[in-house]
């Protein structure tokens, strides 16, 4: 920001309003985390899409006086003050400090985002502007219900992850050369001139063009940062990878956690976990082979399902891949938004529908309605015990695990692994029988009585029935799933 925009700001108001404050020199830590939440909460209510705290300007006469308080520079304790803010802020609020000087006065400029998907809180309790005052928002309960209104209209990719950019500044940022690279797009160092760059950038919506400056979105930083620390409302969302020693989570093994955006990272991501995973020996025509203990294509759909699924309005968590020695737990954000029973064969729904379609676009997911599919396929070539799909109110987990003998398997992992059999001949237009059940674990042709008695259990669950319930016979019986 400049003088002349900040000269600008100041001139287009008589006096304070809801998402701008004046102040002088009063640098209270504390309240300046209350204004923010207050600012940009009001600003959220007014539609506006940014809020300021102004330093230097006196609030009764708007006189452009100058401050003392260069807030770049202060500390709360051993921690830069902007940081300290961001960590007492929730959800994580985007927000810039300007320091502008002119005609030996100093001004500091708080440039807020305004709230996009819940109330901003500070120190875990939420503000408003009633006027040009701050209050508590819990005691104002029809501006909360307005509020919460509000939030609905919001899409996480067209929110701005960082603003007030140059031309140079946003091709620092995003890793533009992937970018064209993943979408097909043709790149030549001399001939693609920058105003090339952006058109494109623009074109899929990672760029926006505000006349003066550049912002770019949350769709552009969360797939194509060179570095998600950059942008602090993001930097949470950075893909976090734990390897344990056994079964547990007391013994560590190494941890990391990715830099890039994701559609930078994914390719070198998956090869990463695939190289930190356990190896098996087989001898395939006399000749010994090394294969991972989990199909490729089952981590791959799976991490890209935690990546484009994940709800990013909860703060505070990271998609997140767990290694053990006896599974693999992957883990991201929200709640799915169908029913895990029925993510086989369903078409899929996303909280994120334009990174969901561009990172297809990009070939890192399969098709529409194919992921889970081809997992589960995956799965049951491997012979690999079936894949658990845990869903709670704010997280979703899917486990895979390791190879297990039939005789090894409980009850309930054989009854999961039945219904997903099922499940899935169901999706290719074909029924499950005792015979198929047999293949599909691995259980020769001598044994029907076992995989009866699977399908007896999963019958009783409720989560298969016969394909024509007027046939008598129990030979040959074809099964579907409950919702066939």
């Amino acid at each position: 920001m400049t003088y002349e925009l900040l000269k600008e700001l100041i001139n287009s108001y008589e006096k304070e309003n809801e998402w701008i404050e004046f102040k002088e020199n009063n640098s209270n830590f504390e309240m300046i985390g209350e204004y923010i939440s207050a600012l940009s909460n009001s600003a959220t209510l007014n539609d506006v899409s940014k809020a300021y705290l102004i330093y230097g300007v006196n609030d009764k006469t708007l006189e452009m006086i100058g401050t003392k308080f260069y807030p770049k520079e202060e500390k709360k304790g051993q921690v830069e003050l902007e940081n300290w803010l961001y960590q007492m802020l929730d959800p994580n609020v985007e927000f810039q400090i300007h320091h502008i000087e002119c005609d030996e006065l100093h001004f500091a400029v708080f440039e807020i985002d305004c709230a996009k998907h819940r109330p901003i809180s500070f120190s875990g309790q939420e503000y408003i502007r009633i006027g040009s005052s701050k209050r508590k928002l819990k005691t104002h309960p029809e501006k909360e219900r307005r509020l919460w209104s509000k939030f609905s209209s919001f899409c996480f990719e067209e929110e701005i992850a960082k603003s007030s950019l140059s031309v140079d500044e946003v091709l620092t940022l995003l890793d533009y050369k992937g970018f064209l690279r993943l979408i097909g797009l043709p790149y030549d160092e001399e001939l693609s001139t920058k105003e090339y760059l952006l058109e494109k950038l623009i074109e899929y919506d990672l760029l926006i063009n505000n006349d003066t400056s550049f912002s770019i979105s949350n769709l552009g930083a969360i797939l194509f940062a060179h570095d998600l620390k950059k942008f602090p409302t993001l930097q949470r969302k950075r893909m976090r990878v734990i390897k344990y020693r056994g079964n547990g989570k007391i013994n560590t093994e190494f941890e990391q956690e990715g830099q890039k955006g994701y559609a930078i990272a994914y390719q070198g991501l998956v090869k990463y976990i695939m190289g930190k995973l356990p190896r098996n020996e087989v001898i395939k025509d006399a000749l010994r082979e090394d294969h991972s203990l989990y199909p490729e294509i089952a981590l791959r759909e799976l991490i890209a399902n935690a990546l484009i699924h994940q709800d990013f309005s909860i703060s505070g968590t990271n998609p997140m891949i767990e290694i053990f020695d006896n599974r693999i737990e992957i883990t991201n954000s929200g709640k799915p938004l169908i029913d895990v029973l029925r993510l086989i064969d369903h078409q899929p729904k996303s909280r994120n529908e334009k990174l969901a379609n561009l990172m297809r676009q990009m070939r890192i997911c399969e098709e529409r309605g194919s992921g889970i599919d081809k997992v589960i396929d995956a799965i049951e070539y491997f012979q690999l015990p079936a894949p658990k799909f845990i869903a709670e109110d704010d997280f979703f987990k899917v486990i895979l695990f390791a190879p297990l003998n039939f005789e090894d398997m409980d009850k309930q992992d054989r009854i999961r692994a039945t219904y997903q059999h099922c499940s899935l001949k169901f999706s290719n237009q074909e029924y499950m029988t005792n015979t198929t059940l047999r293949k599909r674990f691995g259980i020769g042709d001598k044994q029907h009585s076992k995989a009866s008695k699977i399908i007896s259990d999963t019958l009783d669950k409720g989560l298969i029935k016969p394909a024509d319930p007027e046939n008598k016979s129990t030979r040959h019986i074809k099964y579907i799933p409950f919702y066939g």
